[in-house]
């Protein structure tokens, strides 16, 4: 399977979709709503906290196992990533393809099954796909100390791509406590506080990542908790 003509894995631009850069891919199964709201808090949160100067070596996107080619994100959800004051912007959903696991630097799925979807595509995907919570708990016990410094666009990229290193040598040693912990429930179709509480779980979830790849943490009184608004 290939992508269409014209459509790169930088398509729907991540930070600026620059050459070069380090490719997250967040993975549902429609790609309009969990990985719509995990990939557009994931750019709002490494803008936060590298500024425009950095921000250029990360690119962001997403896509579904049974992706909604063309889709609007679901309503539900573009309201949550308003409230985190995230741009919801723009987005259409995009089955997953070849090409999209190809680009992709790290792979982070919102269930375990999503992530065998990934692996079985090939391409040597098992050392950089995760679920997004798997990667929450193996980059919580790696040491900060241990990986580069992202004072640059290239040190940023250089960190990414260690950190991914050093989980994927964790994988094994630091299990779920059950198979539930790993997974992130479908909210599709359900009323608005649901969607709430799926999107305060990926934005705990993506907290110390987001820490994790650029070394910086969230401003006092940020991480952790909701939306900016009700």
């Amino acid at each position: 399977m290939t992508a269409p003509p014209g459509r790169g894995a930088a398509e729907s631009g991540g930070i600026n979709g620059a050459a070069g850069a380090f490719r997250i891919l967040h993975v549902s199964t429609g790609n309009v709503c969990r990985s719509p709201i995990t990939e557009r808090l994931t750019r709002h949160a490494l803008a936060e906290r590298l500024g425009a100067s950095r921000t250029g070596g990360l690119v962001v996107e997403s896509a579904g196992t049974w992706g909604h080619e063309g889709a609007p994100m679901e309503e539900n959800a573009v309201a949550v990533l308003l409230e985190y004051g995230a741009d919801a912007e723009g987005f259409t959903g995009r089955e997953l393809l070849d090409d999209h696991v190809v680009r992709a630097d790290l792979v982070l799925t919102a269930t375990r099954d999503h992530r065998a979807q990934v692996v079985s595509m090939g391409h040597s995907a098992g050392l950089r796909t995760f679920t997004l919570k798997e990667f929450t708990r193996l980059v919580r016990a790696i040491d900060p100390a241990t990986l580069p410094a992202a004072r640059s666009r290239e040190e940023v990229v250089e960190r990414a791509h260690a950190l991914v290193q050093a989980a994927a040598a964790l994988r094994g040693w630091l299990l779920a406590p059950s198979p539930e912990a790993d997974e992130i429930h479908d909210p599709y179709g359900a009323p608005i506080p649901y969607f709430r509480s799926v999107g305060e779980e990926i934005s705990q979830a993506l907290d110390p990542v987001v820490t994790a790849l650029t070394g910086v943490p969230a401003a006092a009184g940020a991480a952790g908790h909701g939306p900016l608004c009700r």
